[in-house]
């Protein structure tokens, strides 16, 4: 299954250096100058899980796979982007079809870098975007609701639709979002939704782009990013995308060490990745051969037959049983032969649901 993640803020944020840091690739021009992002770049990202490089020291197979999350980096927004100001509609429409939102805020000061609003206001600049997306909502939700008030003539099921369409928009018109929605467990609006995928109602995970010395300690504008996030529920990443894109020429130990010199565990690309990872709800299990190791993504609570389906569809359409060995025992008894040896692969059926980190194999009716 895919996961993609659209990377947005103003123009200068430090959107595009996020993303050659993030694809390993300097294919995103990162310039002095509003809009150097004309068309929307996408690349696809392996998820950082070293459980999976543990698994191939034992199986030593022909190759590995990673998990993989796709990101999407969006030309700069600025104020009026909904009516058509900056590159305008053309982009917000790129952000319908990502499942989260990375919302890139500069968070340092250089007079060298210009700031569209002619200085650094993280708070301002997340409030510009942020109403940015529900305006645009807003307007996309106007033209359903004409088209309801229509079908709400004949169609009873059109007037339960219309009647919640039409909160949501005096919800949204006090530059709430849909994310806050009071009905947004509703059926109805997980529907609604789906249709029109409204802008407000994603994730988002913000991440605060700033100086080598904001890495150690929160600045005040880092600081009123997480104060923000935390009213929200929303995480945030500390992260300098300008360090990021120079780990992207250095080998994993070379990087490894060059973080712990500057004091950092680990770096924020890949926090900013197993986030969104964590705030889909996905997990991922193994499957571990000669071949291949690899990793498949699936929504926490899947069963087995729902998770073999991710393989090929066959797999679900014949399913008789998954055999089943939890990480931490493949890995205490040395592999597949050892754990069952050790009694610690079981045989389970179509009730099954699957754990983070199980090692896999389905048996199954062709």
């Amino acid at each position: 299954m895919g996961l993609s993640v659209g990377i947005v803020g103003l123009p200068n944020v430090g959107k595009s250096t996020t993303f050659n840091a993030l694809t390993k690739a300097q294919n995103a021009e990162a310039q002095n100058y509003p809009f150097c992002t004309i068309e929307p770049n996408k690349a696809v990202v392996p998820v950082p899980d070293e459980r999976i490089n543990e698994l191939a020291k034992i199986v030593n197979p022909e190759r590995v796979q990673h998990s993989v999350i796709e990101f999407v980096d969006i030309a700069g927004l600025v104020k009026g982007a909904s009516k058509g100001e900056g590159l305008g509609n053309k982009f917000l429409s790129n952000i319908r079809e990502v499942e989260i939102i990375l919302h890139m805020v500069r968070c340092f000061d250089d007079g060298n870098i210009t700031h569209v609003e002619g200085g650094i206001d993280p708070i301002r600049d997340i409030e510009i975007i942020e109403s940015e997306l529900i305006f645009a909502d807003i307007e996309q939700l106007d033209r359903k609701i004409e088209k309801l008030t229509r079908e709400a003539k004949s169609q009873k099921d059109a007037r339960a639709k219309l009647e919640l369409a039409k909160e949501l928009k005096e919800h949204l018109e006090e530059i709430k979002p849909a994310s806050t929605f009071a009905k947004k467990d509703d059926d109805i609006f997980k529907e609604l939704n789906k249709e029109m995928r409204f802008l407000s109602a994603k994730e988002v995970i913000y991440g605060a782009n700033t100086d080598e010395d904001g890495l150690l300690e929160d600045n005040d504008y880092v600081k009123a990013v997480k104060e923000y996030a935390a009213a929200k529920g929303s995480e945030v990443i500390t992260l300098c995308a300008k360090i990021e894109e120079e780990l992207v020429g250095l080998e994993d130990d070379e990087a490894e060490e060059f973080l712990k010199d500057l004091g950092v565990e680990e770096s924020g690309l890949a926090k900013i990745i197993k986030t969104a990872f964590s705030k889909l709800n996905l997990i991922s299990y193994f499957t571990a051969g000669v071949k291949e190791v690899r990793s498949w993504t699936i929504k926490r609570g899947w069963l087995a037959p729902k998770a073999a389906s991710v393989i090929h569809n066959d797999f679900e359409k014949g399913f008789i049983r998954a055999e089943v060995i939890s990480y931490e025992d493949f890995v205490k008894y040395g592999g597949e032969a050892g754990a069952k040896e050790a009694g610690k692969m079981r045989l389970e059926g179509k009730e099954y649901e699957v754990q983070d980190g199980d090692v896999m194999h389905f048996r199954f009716n062709v």
